[in-house]
Parts: structure tokens; C-alpha cells; sequence
């Protein structure tokens, strides 16, 4: 039998308590406001990535 470990770091709570964060800045929020909530958190969010712009094709370049 394995020897367990014990975790310095509970993933499930640590889900709950931000679920319960999120709960309770948004109970009272109309659905308009929720959405506008979660836009504002995801482009400030660490992992939000700036969109890039799709490069200009060259007519020019695209017929050679």
C-alpha cells in the first residue's frame, strides 16, 4: 500500500471559497450586470491575452 501524503494546498476548497466570493458580489446583480462583471474580470485577468490583429495580406506578394 502507497504511503499518503499530506496536502499543503486543498484544491476543492479553495474552489468553494472563490465560488462563494463570486456568489456573494453577484447575488444582487441584474443578469446584465453579472455579464459586464465576468467581461471586466476576464480582460483583467492575468491570463487574458491581447487579441492580436490579423495581418494585412499583400495583393501584391499573394499573386507571385
Amino acid at each position: 500500500m502507497k504511503k499518503r501524503t499530506r496536502k499543503s494546498f486543498d484544491c476543492i476548497a479553495f474552489k468553494r471559497r472563490a465560488q462563494e466570493r463570486i456568489y456573494e458580489e453577484i447575488k444582487n446583480m441584474t443578469h446584465e450586470e453579472e455579464i459586464a462583471y465576468f467581461k471586466r474580470l476576464a480582460k483583467s485577468s492575468p491570463f487574458a491575452k491581447p487579441k492580436k490583429s490579423a495581418p494585412e495580406k499583400n495583393p501584391i506578394a499573394s499573386n507571385a
